[in-house]
């Protein structure tokens, strides 16, 4: 994500029925002594993940995910999604793969992560 949109977080909030205001207005992040930029919500940094998922091993394969969220992602943040195989394994007739999961943003800086675990394609 080249750019976290504040627009989307606004349109999130919406969607949620998130009635806190620091996912859409900045003056209420300022207010709380917590910068001026708006706070992206957790599904939203969690969505980033997924879609990674998804594009790595198809759009019906996680059937797994751990998150923690350690740090905000905030509007105008260059994020990536990243992931590590530690495991293969079989399970119910399916090929796993057993993954860390994170998001990325800058050098040391991990906002989100977990683990995964998804189908892989025959």
């Amino acid at each position: 994500m080249a750019s976290v949109s504040a627009a989307r977080m606004r349109t999130m909030a919406a969607i949620l029925r998130d009635p806190n205001p620091v996912h859409w207005d900045r003056r209420a992040v300022a207010e709380l002594g917590l910068g001026d930029r708006t706070i992206n919500q957790g599904p939203l940094g969690l969505s980033y993940m997924i879609n990674m998922l998804h594009a790595w091993s198809g759009p019906a394969s996680v059937r797994r995910v751990f998150m923690q969220f350690p740090k905000v992602v905030l509007d105008g943040d260059r994020v990536t999604a990243r992931g590590r195989v530690t495991a293969l394994r079989e399970a119910n007739g399916e090929r796993l793969a057993d993954c860390d999961i994170w998001l990325h943003r800058g050098e040391d800086d991990v906002p989100l992560r977990g683990t995964a675990t998804v189908a892989l394609p025959s």
